[in-house]
């Protein structure tokens, strides 16, 4: 091989060790921060309804088979009108 190949395969393979030995670290131990539990692993806490959205979800179940077919699919731009109708009923 030639010079560059040399110099390519060799930073490559080092790039390889750095970065094996780089997950190894534990997260307790790691420098960036001491979270013990991924970000993605932890839940959120659900935010109460509020008595309009409760409102609004019943008023929209209510009107929503006057804008669906008798196959159960959406009329055009039935769901842009239930939901406006909704927004209404639960004004009210």
């Amino acid at each position: 091989m030639g010079a560059w190949e040399d110099g390519f395969a060799a930073g490559y393979k080092a790039g390889l060790g750095t970065a094996r030995e780089a997950s190894a670290i534990p997260l307790s131990t790691h420098p960036v921060g001491k979270r013990l539990v991924p970000a993605g692993a932890r839940k959120k806490k659900a935010r109460k309804a509020s008595a309009y959205n409760k409102r609004y979800g019943a008023a929209f179940k209510r009107l929503a088979p006057r804008y669906k077919t008798k196959a159960g699919k959406w009329k055009k731009d039935g769901f842009k009108r239930c939901g406006a109708a909704a927004r209404k009923a639960a004004k009210k």
